[in-house]
């Protein structure tokens, strides 16, 4: 059987060793001219030398919000070094490591670009367009089989807000920051306070002269640096910064948006029958099987997650159906299925934009997959690792990468130092 595979990331090679073991024909297409995905660092922003968006999201300096006692494979953890909290290049390094040892490269075409998936008549394979980048040509290629693994940490989120057109300073989406030196002496407005709009705010304070960050959860309380405060959302922009929905104004030279991210698959034909909504990628089975076409996957959409365990969960969930190891209920009962699991999530008073959202529900869904598929779970210490870090980042923002972890055993971590 032969297997696609868009992507060369953390998901993409996973579900490339995966598909090599059972013994699938396995291409993957890659746009970079490497392997990584959103852990290569690059100076370019807006777009790259083809006249592509540029994909990564990476800054400079970025270390790991997780610890990497959980960034690994479940078989192939990330390297032994002292701190818990490492750098991206690190995570790269690892991912290199992982598709040396699965001797992975050689079935990667580094530089193509998919132009558009369709099923081929009859619906039972996929017809894939690729742009091979550096010789300028296209070519049309069959599979059986195909795993999506582009990520969706690429395509920013912005939002609209009153007064956005007639603010003269600098606007940019976290996507296109790389580096806090741009920011020397300025005021800048950080919208968001996920993981990566305070990252980046605490970044900023070591050189811009003022940092606001702008949100609408409980007021955050650990102390902040000096030239560091938080507001409210925004109620507009003006001419020459914003004001807030607690009628407080202030001035400000940048505004960068840390309003995370859109699911996008710009190269999937309608007749894939892949929707998404409110950042709701739909219908999928279990977060992964395409119920339209089942022989289609994605793979590392959910997030707040152990990425790398997870995916290598959801390939090997994947291939269990594709090589009819199991057998898929039908699409009725898949529908069923879905359904029913979002509006569990909407009772308990998740929106709908969160319907890939796992966090503390991320164990329940490990199980779900191992279950219903017949495979190995999730190692527990690993749910309850991440979870505990989640909390550290909540708890400590400024020390929490000063923590050190160690693995005990399936069901235990330890703290090494505090």
């Amino acid at each position: 059987m032969s297997y696609c595979i868009i992507g060369a990331g953390m998901a993409g090679l996973a579900a490339a060793r995966r598909a090599l073991e059972a013994g699938g024909q396995v291409t993957i297409f890659e746009r970079m001219d490497q392997i990584g995905g959103t852990w290569i660092y690059t100076d370019e922003v807006g777009v790259d030398r083809y006249g592509l968006p540029v994909h990564t999201s990476m800054y400079r300096g970025l270390r790991t919000n997780l610890p990497k006692e959980v960034m690994g494979y479940p078989d192939f953890p990330v390297p032994t070094q002292s701190a818990s909290y490492i750098g991206s290049e690190d995570i790269l390094s690892f991912l290199r490591l992982y598709a040396d040892r699965y001797q992975l490269k050689r079935h990667i075409k580094f530089e193509h670009h998919v132009v558009q998936v369709h099923p081929t008549e009859g619906g039972n394979r996929w017809l894939v367009e690729v742009q091979h980048l550096a010789q300028h040509q296209k070519q049309q290629y069959i599979f059986d089989f195909l795993f999506i693994c582009n990520g969706h940490y690429h395509t920013p989120n912005v939002p609209e807000l009153t007064g956005s057109d007639a603010f003269r300073g600098q606007q940019l989406h976290s996507h296109d920051y790389r580096c806090a030196e741009h920011y020397k002496d300025k005021a800048v407005l950080v919208i968001g306070a996920g993981p990566s709009g305070m990252d980046i705010a605490l970044e900023l304070a070591k050189t811009a002269s003022r940092v606001t960050i702008s949100h609408h959860m409980d007021r955050l309380t650990f102390p902040f640096p000096a030239n560091l405060s938080q507001q409210t959302d925004v109620a507009l922009l003006t001419e020459t910064g914003a004001r807030f929905t607690n009628g407080v104004q202030e001035s400000f030279d940048v505004v960068l948006y840390c309003t995370g991210f859109r699911y996008s698959f710009p190269f999937l034909g309608a007749d894939c029958g892949i929707q998404v909504r409110e950042n709701y990628v739909q219908p999928l089975y279990k977060h992964c099987i395409n119920i339209n076409h089942p022989t289609m996957a994605f793979i590392g959409l959910p997030f707040y997650v152990c990425a790398a365990q997870m995916m290598d969960l959801q390939v090997r969930f994947c291939m269990q159906y594709f090589t009819g190891k199991q057998c898929l209920p039908s699409a009725n009962d898949m529908l069923r299925d879905t359904e029913q699991e979002m509006k569990d999530r909407l009772s308990r008073g998740y929106k709908t934009r969160h319907a890939h959202m796992m966090g503390p529900e991320q164990g329940r869904y490990y199980d779900d997959l191992a279950r219903t598929g017949n495979i190995e779970t999730i190692a527990p210490v690993m749910t309850s690792l991440h979870n505990e870090s989640s909390q550290r980042f909540v708890d400590d923002l400024i020390h929490f990468r000063e923590d050190v972890f160690a693995i005990v055993d399936d069901e235990r971590f330890v703290y090494v130092s505090e």
